[in-house]
């Protein structure tokens, strides 16, 4: 009885694993700038850290462009490294 296999518990189904697509931003990869501090802002989170793409919906291309902003933005002090508490 040990070597019987349980089918009704089949981890490898793919309705199992499948998650659900969050929805993508709607602003255009042309809006994104790092003079655009409030469009930015709610691409980090309140640490100030850059969130991730699985988090924003954002795709890759538009992901690059947001963490490139952030980052100039940063180097300009338009926005902070780090949020004093």
């Amino acid at each position: 009885m040990a070597g019987q296999n349980n089918n009704n518990n089949n981890n490898n189904n793919s309705e199992a694993r499948r998650r659900r697509r969050k929805p993508r931003p709607r602003i255009k990869t042309e809006d994104i700038d790092y003079k655009n501090v409030d469009l930015l802002k709610k691409f980090m989170t309140d640490k100030g850290k850059i969130q991730p793409a699985r988090v924003t919906g954002a795709d890759a291309r538009m992901q690059r462009k947001i963490s490139l902003a952030i980052k100039r933005a940063r180097n300009i002090a338009l926005l902070p490294y780090i949020v004093q508490e």
